[in-house]
């Protein structure tokens, strides 16, 4: 294997013609990893050449006219390059979704939101790891509070640029080195501790490969992480809605789905509560599309009375 060519700065930019509209976050993330300063966001990511991580700083603009313009900043043109392409693939730069707006737009579920709203893609993370081990700390608790989870985790965990500021969530390796009773001083409970680091184990070990962009392979690796103690399936769907782009998958044990598909089941009871295999035969019909028909449906202000006339 060659080298990785190395100098003291490489500057990448490339500008990019998102192949559906596109609108970027307007506000930092909850968990203090993308910032966004005067309209720029900004991103630290490690890539991993031939055995060693190199920092990324990564930053992301959208100009006049809806192109985006994204700059890289490393000691390594691979790494800069592969950091680019992580970060398209979380925001949906590429991503052509002509046929879900056509089919869906008037869905009498989704159609106003899916109108409304034409730019919505679900919010990608550059990191499929990092996408798991958040899923890890916000199962069944409130998201403030694992984002709560996750910004401590950062701070002692982490990976941080000194130059500019910036911190990047801790790796599978350090992860899988970390004893439980420290990540349950952060507010993790000891089950999820237990989870996250056998999982991050599991990574680091290379017993998955979360970046693989096979499918087969990719559910491959959910099955395997499915046999550690408190990995179900709504933490491997997380991962591979936000951090693998896989449209096709849906959370359905997500709470606010849970109380959305049993409001439309009761005919509007607020009270009213869904199972799992309810909210899947619901979104059934969405196809490949239900990771992306379920994060319109989350946004929806009002649920449609007929919305079970499709």
């Amino acid at each position: 294997m060659s080298q990785p060519t190395r100098s003291a700065t490489v500057e990448l930019r490339i500008q990019a013609h998102p192949v559906w509209p596109l609108r970027l976050p307007q506000r930092s993330g909850m968990d203090g990893l993308t910032p966004i300063r005067q309209g720029v966001l900004h991103r630290l990511l490690h890539e991993r050449l031939d055995g060693e991580e190199h920092a990324v700083h990564v930053r992301v603009v959208q100009l006049t006219g809806g192109d985006v313009l994204i700059g890289a900043r490393s000691a390594y043109r691979e790494a800069g390059e592969r950091a680019i392409r992580r970060v398209r693939r979380a925001l949906g730069v590429d991503l052509d979704l002509r046929e879900f707006h056509a089919a869906y737009r008037d869905d009498p579920l989704i159609g106003a939101a899916v109108r409304n709203n034409p730019t919505l893609r679900p919010a990608g993370r550059p990191d499929p790891f990092e996408a798991l081990a958040w899923a890890v700390t916000e199962q069944l608790i409130e998201y403030v509070r694992a984002a709560a989870i996750q910004r401590r985790m950062v701070a002692a965990l982490g990976r941080h640029d000194p130059i500019t500021r910036l911190r990047n969530s801790p790796s599978a390796g350090v992860l899988a080195g970390t004893a439980p009773a420290r990540l349950e001083a952060f507010d993790l409970s000891a089950s999820r501790s237990l989870a996250l680091v056998r999982v991050a184990r599991m990574v680091a070990a290379c017993r998955v490969d979360l970046d693989d962009p096979d499918p087969g392979v990719q559910e491959d690796g959910w099955r395997r992480l499915r046999t550690i103690p408190g990995i179900g399936s709504w933490t491997t769907e997380i991962l591979a809605l936000i951090g693998q782009g896989r449209l096709d998958q849906i959370p359905a044990g997500d709470l606010g789905l849970i109380k959305l598909v049993g409001r439309v089941l009761s005919g509007g009871d607020p009270l009213a509560r869904a199972d799992e295999q309810q909210v899947r035969e619901l979104f059934a019909r969405f196809g490949r599309w239900q990771g992306l028909a379920a994060s319109y449906a989350l946004r929806m202000g009002g649920i449609p009375v007929d919305a079970l006339a499709a």
